[in-house]
C-alpha cells in the first residue's frame, strides 16, 4: 500500500498550539512537509464539526488531511481535492446503538439535571448530544445518573467527559456507544487496510483517553494536563498496554514536545524510520531560508 503509515491526531491543544504552553516554531512546518509524503496518511480526530475543522486548518496553516473524524467520533469525512465527503457507512455502523431514539429524546430525559447546560446548536448532530457543566465537579456521580437513565431505555451510549481549560468549563458528549474516536479510528484502519504497527494516535485530553489507553500506539503530548497523564498511565498499566503509550518529553530535533512537536516525537518513537523523513524535511526547510 502506498500510504503505509497512518497518523491520527487530535487537534485542540494537540496539533493546535492553543493552550498555555509554548510551541516549538518548527513543529507545524515539519508536519506540513511530513504530510506531503506519499507514504503517510494523515487523519484529524476532533470534537469539532466540519466548519470548525476547516477553520482550524486555515487559521493554523495545517496540512489538509486525508480523512477527518469529527464531532467526537460521530462523523468521518473522506477528503480529496478539497471535497469533504461524509461516510454513510459510518452512520450505518453507529445508528443501532440508540435503538431508534433521537438526540431530542435523550435531551428530554436529562432536562431536569441542573448541572447540565446545552451546547450551541451547531455543536449537536443526529448522533451527538453535547452539554457544558461546571469544570470543578466530580463527574462520576453525574455520569452514573445519566447512565442509569440510558440503561432504563435500553440505549447504548458513550459518555465522554473532558475539560476546556481555556474556557474553564466541563464538556460532556453523549454519543452512540460505538461512535467514539477510538472506534472511528479502528473502522478507518479496517476499511482502508492499515496495520496496527503502522498506526499512531496522538492526543492531550480526557476525551482522548479511550484511544490513548486502548492498545493503539499512542502518544500523549508534553503539554497534556497532569491529571490526564496520571489517568492514562494508570489505565494502560491496568490493561497491560504499558508499551503502547508514549509520553512526549521534548528534545526531538531540538523541539520541546508540546503540541505538534510531541505528535512528531511520538511518531518517531513508534516508527523510527520516520525520523529520516523529518530530518529530510528539516534540511529542506533550512536550505530554503
Amino acid at each position: 500500500m502506498k500510504h503505509n503509515v497512518l497518523l491520527c491526531s487530535d487537534l485542540d491543544r494537540t496539533l493546535l498550539p492553543n493552550g498555555a504552553q509554548p510551541e516549538s516554531p518548527e513543529a507545524r512546518r515539519l508536519l506540513q512537509r511530513l504530510a506531503d509524503r506519499p507514504e503517510l496518511t494523515l487523519v484529524y480526530v476532533s470534537g469539532r464539526h466540519q466548519a470548525l475543522l476547516q477553520q482550524a486548518i486555515e487559521e493554523y496553516d495545517l496540512p489538509l488531511p486525508d480523512y477527518a473524524i469529527g464531532d467526537v467520533g460521530t462523523t468521518i469525512y473522506d477528503i480529496e481535492d478539497g471535497n469533504w465527503r461524509p461516510w454513510d457507512s459510518w452512520y450505518e455502523e453507529i445508528a443501532p446503538d440508540w435503538r431508534g431514539k433521537t438526540r431530542q429524546d435523550l435531551q428530554a430525559w436529562f432536562a431536569d439535571i441542573d448541572l447540565l447546560r446545552l451546547q450551541e446548536p451547531e455543536k449537536q448532530n443526529d448522533f451527538k448530544l453535547s452539554y457544558y457543566a461546571p469544570a470543578d465537579i466530580e463527574p462520576d456521580n453525574l455520569l452514573k445518573q445519566l447512565r442509569q437513565r440510558l440503561d432504563a431505555e435500553d440505549v447504548r451510549a458513550s459518555l465522554i467527559w473532558s475539560i476546556d481549560e481555556v474556557a474553564d468549563t466541563g464538556l460532556l458528549d453523549i454519543l452512540p456507544e460505538r461512535a467514539t474516536k477510538l472506534h472511528a479510528i479502528k473502522f478507518l484502519m479496517q476499511h482502508k487496510g492499515f496495520a496496527h504497527e503502522q498506526t499512531v494516535f496522538a492526543g492531550d485530553s480526557g476525551n482522548d483517553l479511550p484511544a490513548l489507553t486502548s492498545g493503539l500506539q499512542a502518544v500523549l503530548v508534553k503539554n497534556a494536563r497532569e491529571d490526564v497523564r496520571d489517568t492514562a498511565l494508570r489505565q494502560v498499566q491496568a490493561a497491560g498496554h504499558d508499551g503502547c503509550l508514549y509520553l512526549a518529553q521534548g528534545d526531538l530535533l531540538g523541539m520541546n514536545g508540546n503540541y505538534s512537536a510531541g505528535v512528531l516525537e511520538g511518531l518517531v518513537h513508534f516508527l523510527p524510520h520516520t525520523l529520516a523523513w523529518l530530518q529530510d524535511a528539516s534540511t529542506e526547510r533550512h536550505r530554503e531560508q
